[in-house]
Formats: structure tokens, C-alpha cells, sequence
């Protein structure tokens, strides 16, 4: 699949240009590795480096066992193969971070993260904060909150050519 093998090497090469401090567990990795419309647009799609990696990258099916767990969980596994031919492999991975049935990863958290970050694409952040404010609290709103969950300050729209311009 080419776009999953774009996905994956959009993200490698995004680690390979942060710190590793900043990828010091999965849930400050996650985020900083999180990919946004511009990771999508002509430059990206076109990038020397990502068209060199994806080509790097192959899928092989899981068979039958990974069939069997499936759609109970995304039954996946990665192996990196290393330039020295050392392999590193996740494993089984049968609840990715982002699933229903992850217990390990702060969805809340990075679910915020993922909002911010898209939602400060088009508001500015203050107002995007309170904004999303509402939503997240929306299951406290009257019905009166209700009517107006959706309005916020249009003159805070963020002002800035397309992702491809």
C-alpha cells in the first residue's frame, strides 16, 4: 500500500530530525511525530528523501494468525532492518496507541495534541483553545451552550495560503 509506505516514511524521516529527548516515551513520540496537512502537500509527496525511503519499505501479509485477531484489535508488527543488518522489531502490536483498547497511550492527551495542532491551522490559538473547550466539555452543556458550541470569533481565522498555495 503507497500510502502507507509514505505515512512511515514521513514519520521516520520526521525522527530522524528530532531530538531524542523529545521522543522519550511513546506518548511524547507520538506527538512529536504526528503528521499535519503539510506532510501531505506537492513538496512532501514529492520530497527526494520520502520517495528514497518508501522505497526502502515492504509489506508482507501476517497470515492466518494475524487474520484471526482481527477486528478485535489491528493485529500489526514492523521490523527495521538497519544499514548493519541488524533488525529491530515491535512485535505483536495488537492495540495500537489510538485504538479503543490501548490501555498504554494518553489518548486524551494526545488526542488535545492532534487538535491543536490541526485546529491551529485555521484559529488562532487562544481562541482555538476555547473553542475546543466546549467540544471536549460538551457532554456538561445545556442546552443553551448548545446553540452557540459552534461560534467563535471569525475575524481569529488564521490567514495563510493553502497547503500547495
Amino acid at each position: 500500500d503507497h500510502s502507507m509506505a509514505f505515512i512511515v516514511s514521513r514519520m521516520l524521516l520526521k525522527a530522524f530530525k528530532t531530538d531524542a529527548a523529545t521522543l522519550s516515551d511513546n506518548n511524547a513520540a507520538w506527538k512529536a511525530l504526528m503528521l499535519s496537512p503539510y506532510d501531505y502537500g506537492h513538496e512532501a509527496l514529492w520530497d527526494k528523501d520520502t520517495r528514497e525511503m518508501m522505497q526502502r519499505i515492504s509489506f508482507k501479509h501476517g497470515g492466518p494468525e494475524y487474520d484471526a485477531k482481527y477486528p478485535d484489535g489491528i493485529p500489526t508488527s514492523m521490523d527495521i532492518t538497519l544499514s548493519s543488518g541488524k533488525t529491530i522489531s515491535s512485535g505483536l502490536v495488537m492495540y495500537p496507541s489510538g485504538h479503543a483498547r490501548d490501555t498504554a497511550a494518553d489518548l486524551k492527551g494526545i488526542l488535545h495534541h492532534k487538535a491543536q495542532l490541526l485546529g491551529g491551522i485555521a484559529i488562532e490559538k487562544d481562541e482555538f483553545s476555547g473553542f475546543h473547550s466546549r467540544l471536549v466539555n460538551m457532554i456538561d452543556a445545556s442546552a443553551g451552550d448548545m446553540q452557540k458550541i459552534y461560534t467563535f470569533d471569525y475575524n481569529k481565522l488564521v490567514s495563510h495560503p493553502p497547503v500547495d498555495g
